[in-house]
This record gives structure tokens, C-alpha cells and sequence, in this order.
């Protein structure tokens, strides 16, 4: 049964159809794609805080960029790559940034995740060329810089960053505004499997992946709560 919308849903459907029609003035289309960013993505939080954080020399974590913030990341730190968690989609955010990357001559890498489901092996291996290849200085982002940063972060750490399995785990933390108790918490049970894995055998992380890796049972065993829930899926409109 197809999801019905309510009426500012397909309000704001006919709205962006309006503007994203081909023909559309650059400066209309631009001037609502920072209105769409600013009231229906959260944009208005992200321009307060952008959870930016660099976790390793030249390798930046955080959520959805502005134009400006890509600019100066570009002019003071020698952004090379950006690494878009969110997939190529119809938000203004994702339209400013593919603009301002283009202007700033930085390569822009779309790849779709969820911060609801554990990744497959074979996104982990997607993720890992990635990651390898990619000209740095890099940055990831997600909506929020939370769930799906903490992710790839957490991965970057492990298989390309030299890092340990707790340091690894620690970029999925409330500091990030990461909660275990939400549904995006079962992305952490990836890296505590690990961590007892590797505490028992000292297992190598990729050799961890390729042979006990187990993507159903790390997800059966997450047990959120309503309060988590409530906090990061509905007040935080995570994706």
C-alpha cells in the first residue's frame, strides 16, 4: 500500500517540483534551495553546529556542508574530495553542494547509507575502496554528522587509519550526538562484536569481516528505547 502524505508533505512535493523544473532561473532554484535546506533539512541547526571534526590529519568527519563551509574548507585546509553519505538526492542542500564543489573544483562522491541498518559486507568493500582511493584531504558527511559519519569514521579508522578497536568505537558516542538507544544505535554493534573479537584472538578487522561478520544477528540482537527514539529519530528527524 503506497504511504499517503499529509498536506504539507505534498505541499512541499509541488513546491519542489515547481523549482527543480527544467528551465528554472539559476538564482530562483538557488534562493529555494537554501529556504528547502534551512526549513525542511535541518539546515537552520547545521549552520550553529556543524559537527565538524577532524579525526585523523586531513580526514574530516561531520554533517551536511554549506557552500561557504566547503569553500573555506577548500581554501584553508586543501579539500580535495567529499564523500556524500546521503546519495545523490532532490534536497537544496545536495544541489548547493554539488554547485559548490564544482565551483571549488573538489570531487564529490555520492554513496547512500542508512543510520538504521547495519551496512552489507559488500557496502563495507565499496566503502573501503573508497576510502583507499579517494584524494585527500577528505571529508564524509551525513544529514547530521552523527550516525553515518560515525560509521564511515569508525570504518576509516580500522581499515585505513591505523586505529584501535575502541578508538574505533568511540566515533559512535553522544559526543557526536550518537544515541544507542535510537534505531541508528545498532550501527555500534558492528564495532563491539569486533572489539570483543579482537580482544579474544587479536583477528585483524578485514579478516573479522570476511569470515564473522554476521549482519542478521548483530541487528536482531540491538535492543533501542523509547526515549532514544524519540530523541534521534523524531525530535532530530534522523534519516
Amino acid at each position: 500500500m503506497a504511504r499517503r502524505r499529509g498536506p504539507l508533505r505534498a505541499w512541499q512535493r509541488r513546491w519542489k517540483d515547481s523549482w527543480l523544473a527544467e528551465g528554472t532561473p539559476d538564482a530562483r532554484r538557488r534562493r529555494n534551495a537554501w529556504i528547502d535546506t534551512i526549513i525542511f533539512d535541518d539546515g537552520f541547526a547545521r549552520l550553529a553546529w556543524p559537527n565538524l571534526h577532524e579525526i585523523r590529519p586531513g580526514i574530516w568527519r561531520g554533517a551536511q556542508p554549506t557552500p561557504g563551509r566547503i569553500r573555506r574548507l577548500a581554501e584553508r585546509r586543501g579539500l580535495k574530495t567529499i564523500l556524500n553519505l546521503r546519495g545523490e538526492t532532490e534536497h537544496g542542500a545536495y544541489l548547493l553542494e554539488r554547485a559548490a564543489c564544482e565551483d571549488a573544483g573538489i570531487a564529490l562522491i555520492d554513496m547512500k547509507l542508512s543510520s538504521r541498518r547495519l551496512p552489507t559486507l559488500e557496502e563495507i568493500r565499496k566503502l573501503d575502496e573508497i576510502l583507499c582511493r579517494a584524494e585527500k584531504p577528505l571529508l564524509f558527511h551525513c544529514k547530521s554528522g552523527a550516525d553515518r559519519s560515525g560509521l564511515v569514521a569508525a570504518l576509516y579508522l580500522l581499515l585505513e587509519g591505523g586505529g584501535t578497536p575502541a578508538e574505533a568505537r568511540a566515533q559512535l558516542s553522544p559526543r557526536y550526538l550518537h544515541f544507542r538507544g535510537s534505531a541508528a544505535g545498532v550501527l555500534g554493534n558492528l564495532f563491539a562484536a569486533y572489539e570483543d573479537a579482537h580482544a579474544e584472538r587479536s583477528i585483524g578487522f578485514r579478516d573479522w569481516l570476511e569470515t564473522r561478520y554476521d549482519r542478521e544477528a548483530l541487528t536482531a540482537a540491538h535492543r533501542g528505547s523509547r526515549l532514544g527514539r524519540t530523541v534521534a529519530d523524531r525530535m532530530l528527524g534522523r534519516e
